[in-house]
């Protein structure tokens, strides 16, 4: 897998999201989460909900369907997600991403408990 991001977001922790292929650097903020990820295997995501979420397409291409609209995102492309709407995803090998989380605690850092 190519590395897209700078060594200063390469040295963040690593969140704890269990995705195969998936390699995601997370900022902590008092209230969000920012996240870089680069998946080299496809993944597909149920049906979820949870605060919003605000993402900008770095590489590749994801499908989101979203409230029940269903759209391909790619590279340049940015979505929004309202807190509490539903949406799934695929995601395609090379994909890679900024993800911003409106709520602090969405993922643990690697190795961090769940308490």
């Amino acid at each position: 897998m190519s590395e897209i991001f700078p060594k200063e977001i390469i040295n963040l922790p690593e969140a704890d999201i269990p995705l195969q292929g998936l390699k995601v650097h997370l900022s902590q903020g008092d209230n969000h989460q920012i996240l870089f990820m680069e998946f080299s295997e496809d993944a597909e995501l149920p049906e979820h909900s949870h605060e919003c979420q605000w993402g900008i397409v770095l590489e590749g291409k994801i499908q989101l369907t979203i409230n029940g609209e269903r759209r391909t995102y790619m590279k340049g492309d940015r979505y929004y997600i309202q807190s509490g709407v539903k949406h799934s995803a695929k995601i395609y090998a090379g994909y890679a991403d900024v993800t911003f989380f409106g709520e602090k605690d969405r993922y643990k850092k690697m190795g961090e408990r769940n308490e």
